[in-house]
């Protein structure tokens, strides 16, 4: 049957392939849920051992369609609630191949298995009280991290330090709510005249509010963590230009390591954009070389679609380095870089970067355009020189625009688009509720966006949720996961 037929939220025995479809050595099959053990075992070649298994222990044997031998496997067990899940599951290593795996995933759709839906382990594994939200989106971080540092930042999540210091906020709002609601819960005849009475707390006097003004510290710096975290995991499009035969292929194939554009004297030789991704200090970069900026010959045609590409490129790069050939000493075609009518928007998006460093003196360098030879970043594309120093100044714009290297020191990032909007709007409600403190308004006022801020905060860890938001998180996962 086809899976869009189910929805999330069944205990129904699910199983899927958690490695690709693709020939390779070995494939895992996961299996979860209502008597995955007995399903499972009616296709092995040793029932009785699966089914008397322990948890967490393995089983040889063959998978079995009507006697037949499908393949040699390996059978994880796994007892609920110590699995990944909280539920009954195996984990069935086969041998890789296509055919193998659907061998495999056959004989378990007969048995009465049905294919899982995306995410739907992983919504199970919340759903039991085995992860939170944080730690279920890191899940899929982690899956999908292009670096070392997108990894560590990933299993610091999985590991639960963002659900701790949201958790930590949220007690400080539930304090201060709690300590407004009881001020709204009691009649002023019980209060009047004592200190702290309705005069006071009607006039939005919050108690506790030491603890509200330091959430919304806290809940300021998580957010300030989101476009660092976002870096680490999308990365950054960073575009090569400059004019023809600057040395722009020769410093993409540089720092990729390897010769993918065509390096040579004529200009002109590269005609469109060619890229691939690379790693600076931990941050993932797709690195672009583009075709060479000029004035384009009647006839060139080809030539001028590819620089009006580059155009399109330079415009969406979150950094452009502009190389200019340092052994010539012409600046005519390189003046007009520095200007906006050639980028749109702030000039702060380029870095100017002044190759073939060993054919010229450094103390012999004319101005360029707008800028100083002192503003250019020195290299050799040809001996390298210059390069490690090259890559530190990438790194360094691309975490200065974004908030700064500060952000990389704080414990607990958000690392998600939902996360950061609800982040945003318990700031939102919490600078709501002080702004009215301050003017004096009734606490009966404030109370309400207290509240707002505290199931905000919720819906980040699932504390509070709709099925419907639960579908469309975990609708984004892969299957298998």
């Amino acid at each position: 049957m086809n899976p869009l037929c189910y929805t999330y939220g069944d205990d129904a025995p699910i199983a899927a392939p958690a490695t690709p479809l693709a020939e390779c050595a070995l494939a895992v099959i996961r299996t979860s849920g209502k008597r995955a053990l007995p399903l499972v075992a009616s296709v092995f070649s040793r029932p009785r051992k699966l089914l008397e298994a322990p948890g967490n222990t393995v089983v040889h044997g063959w998978i079995l369609e009507k006697n037949e031998k499908i393949d040699e496997v390996l059978v994880s067990v796994y007892r609920g609630p110590r699995s990944y899940t909280g539920e009954d599951g195996a984990d069935i290593s086969c041998h890789g191949g296509i055919a193998t795996v659907r061998g495999v995933m056959g004989a378990l759709r007969n048995a009465g298995f049905r294919d899982s839906l995306p995410g739907e382990f992983t919504f199970r594994a919340f759903m039991n009280g085995k992860l939170d939200l944080t730690r279920a989106e890191s899940v899929m971080e982690l899956v999908s991290a292009k670096t070392d540092r997108a990894r560590a930042h990933a299993v610091h999540r999985l590991s639960g330090s963002l659900e701790q210091e949201v958790l930590g906020i949220r007690d400080h709002l539930v304090q201060v709510l709690a300590g407004t609601e009881i001020f709204l819960d009691y009649s002023e005849d019980e209060f009047m005249g004592s200190p702290g009475g309705p005069d006071d707390e009607a006039a939005g006097r919050l108690p506790d509010r030491a603890l509200a003004e330091e959430a919304l510290t806290r809940l300021r710096g998580l957010a300030w963590t989101y476009r660092m975290e976002r870096l680490y995991h999308e990365g950054a499009l960073v575009v090569i230009a400059g004019r023809p035969n600057a040395g722009k292929s020769s410093l993409f194939n540089l720092l990729l390591k390897e010769d993918r554009s065509i390096v040579t004297d004529i200009p002109g030789t590269t005609r469109d954009w060619i890229e691939g991704w690379i790693s600076i200090e931990g941050i993932p970069i797709r690195l672009v070389d583009t075709a060479g900026i000029r004035e384009a010959e009647p006839g060139e045609a080809i030539e001028k679609l590819g620089m009006e590409r580059s155009r399109e490129l330079l415009q969406d790069a979150d950094l452009v380095l502009y190389v200019v050939d340092g052994s010539c000493q012409s600046d005519t075609g390189d003046r007009r870089v520095f200007f906006p009518d050639f980028l749109p928007g702030d000039r702060k998006g380029i870095l100017p970067v002044w190759n073939k460093i060993d054919l010229c003196s450094p103390g012999a360098m004319p101005e360029r355009g707008a800028l100083s030879s002192e503003a250019f970043q020195r290299i050799s594309a040809k001996t390298g020189w210059g390069i490690p120093e090259l890559a530190s100044s990438i790194a360094g714009r691309l975490t200065r625009d974004r908030g700064g290297k500060e952000a990389l020191g704080t414990a607990s990032g958000i690392g998600t688009e939902r996360q950061k909007g609800r982040i945003r709007l318990a700031i939102d409600r919490v600078e709501e509720a002080l702004a009215l403190a301050d003017r004096g308004e009734p606490l009966d006022l404030i109370a309400p966006l207290l509240r707002e801020g505290v199931d905000a905060l919720g819906e980040i860890t699932g504390a509070v949720s709709t099925a419907d938001m639960l579908e469309v998180m975990f609708s984004r996962f892969c299957v298998g996961k």
